[in-house]
């Protein structure tokens, strides 16, 4: 069966970032259909009992689920993969000596990503270590978030980087860097345009955030194959809006 890597290569995908630290919006989450959700533990209030829950209603559900961490320490990842992420988004990658770095400790081997055979993603015990540990390597996504002008620069050897997965580019971190005013702003065009053009030329997938469905059209023409489109705090807010103004019309 196609694992998720697999489909990052192969399709144009569109999910959306979780920032509700609550199994039951996974569960609705899946209802939708959707191809992957990001648990936003970068910016919404996941602690390690929520992430925990959240990932197995997610694979109770069926749903894929990556989780955005909220920082770059071995153990924030190792309690991620733990869990049953299929992935990691790892935010201000900014070279590839860090980059390798990650990648190392996402994986197991030498002095990377800690094994254990009690966890979730080793099915509490009872799949065998070999069989676990060809899963992980074929199975595990690191996503290299490019959101500083550091990483633009260095994007070309961060992307050809061995076992970096996928890049996502940070236009609104980007905006902040450059003094830019809005994601519009011709340098972070320019720069996202650099990090897609990489990304292509290392024949990798490159995903992004947009706010609709509308503009990742935009995006998709250009190269980029997969998107997170707002949160389902977004979609909540947006649809009770456009109710009230179909109501008071």
């Amino acid at each position: 069966m196609i694992n998720f890597k697999q489909r990052l290569e192969q399709e144009i995908l569109l999910g959306t970032f979780v920032k509700t630290p609550h199994p039951h919006i996974i569960e609705v989450l899946a209802l939708a259909d959707l191809p992957f959700v990001v648990l936003d533990a970068e910016h919404a209030p996941f602690d390690r009992a929520s992430l925990d829950l959240c990932i197995m209603a997610a694979k109770a559900s069926g749903l894929t689920c990556v989780v955005r961490v909220q920082n770059n320490t071995p153990s924030t990842i190792l309690n991620a993969l733990d869990c049953g992420a299929v992935g990691v988004q790892i935010p201000h990658i900014c070279t590839a000596e860090q980059a390798e770095k990650l990648v190392k400790v996402c994986h197991y081997g030498e002095g990377g990503r800690g094994y254990a055979g009690s966890s979730r993603a080793a099915k509490y015990a009872t799949k065998p270590m070999t069989e676990h540990l060809k899963d992980s390597k074929a199975n595990t996504v690191v996503i290299a978030q490019i959101e500083d002008p550091q990483g633009v620069e260095n994007v070309e050897s961060i992307v050809n980087v061995n076992g970096i997965d996928a890049l996502f580019i940070g236009q609104v971190d980007l905006t902040i860097a450059y003094g830019a005013d809005s994601i519009h702003n011709e340098k972070v065009v320019q720069a996202s345009m650099r990090v897609i053009e990489a990304a292509k030329a290392a024949n990798k997938p490159i995903g992004m955030f947009v706010a609709t469905a509308q503009q990742a059209r935009k995006w998709r023409e250009l190269g980029v194959s997969f998107f997170c489109v707002g949160s389902e705090h977004k979609m909540i807010i947006d649809g009770f809006k456009q109710e009230r103004n179909v109501m008071n019309s």
